[in-house]
């Protein structure tokens, strides 16, 4: 009689428990790995929250420091406030006469509208003399233009303008044939001169012996010289 069932059945038990063996090992080992990993991750989760606190931690300590100096420098800027309120204070004529100074500048730029009492000259081209040789001799020239303009100037004038176009500091005048060329623009006789200033002084100025009216007389220039209560200009910017 054979025995061989009885060995194979025997064998088969054992690779049963051995299979049972091995399913334990398998969970066991998933579950440790498992447990791993959450430790893990529970770990990294616990460093980002570290890491972020830090981050934190050391942004508010620079914006402490950032407003510790803003508060110095804020308390730097209002002590020389102080101080040059003090200074105005105590040099109160002074500082009105720098906004006296300031103003007239702003006058001569023509950044800012002039008004108030002043002259207004006017230069006319003379008839011309059939005997004469040179008719150039009774035309309005730019000298003549230009050394009204400049007494006017040395005279106190506050602001100019010639044909109502009002001249800036750097204005430039040209003459071209029957009309002037005023910054780019043209005009033609008469010319008219237009300041703002004590009309006294700059009326006088132009009369003295040998001056400037005498002067365009003996050119055969007609002029008028007129006293004005109330003379405006506008601004540089203002005029189109």
């Amino acid at each position: 009689m054979m025995k061989i069932p009885l060995q194979s059945k025997k064998n088969n038990k054992f690779t049963r428990k051995q299979l049972i063996i091995l399913i334990v090992c398998i969970t066991t080992g998933f579950i440790i790995g498992y447990s791993y990993k959450l430790t893990k991750n529970h770990e990294k989760i616990n460093n980002s929250y570290i890491d972020q606190e830090e981050s934190y931690r050391e942004d508010l300590i620079d914006q402490q420091e950032r407003n510790k100096e803003l508060a110095e420098e804020l308390n730097d800027l209002q002590n020389r406030l102080r101080e040059y309120e003090k200074s105005f204070a105590e040099n109160e004529v002074e500082y009105e006469h720098l906004i006296e100074e300031a103003e007239k500048l702003r006058l001569l730029l023509g950044i800012i509208p002039a008004q108030g009492g002043g002259i207004q000259v006017t230069l006319k081209d003379n008839e011309y003399n059939p005997n004469s040789t040179n008719p150039n001799e009774y035309i309005v020239h730019e000298s003549h233009v230009l050394s009204v303009i400049n007494e006017l100037k040395i005279s106190g004038a506050e602001s100019i303008a010639i044909n109502g176009q009002r001249l800036k500091s750097n204005s430039y005048i040209r003459c071209n044939g029957p009309v002037i060329t005023i910054d780019g623009k043209q005009y033609p006789a008469p010319f008219v001169i237009e300041a703002v200033g004590d009309s006294k002084t700059l009326v006088s100025s132009l009369k003295i012996v040998g001056g400037v009216f005498d002067q365009l007389l003996s050119d055969n220039i007609v002029v008028t010289i007129e006293e004005k209560n109330l003379i405006q200009m506008p601004s540089i910017n203002d005029e189109a």
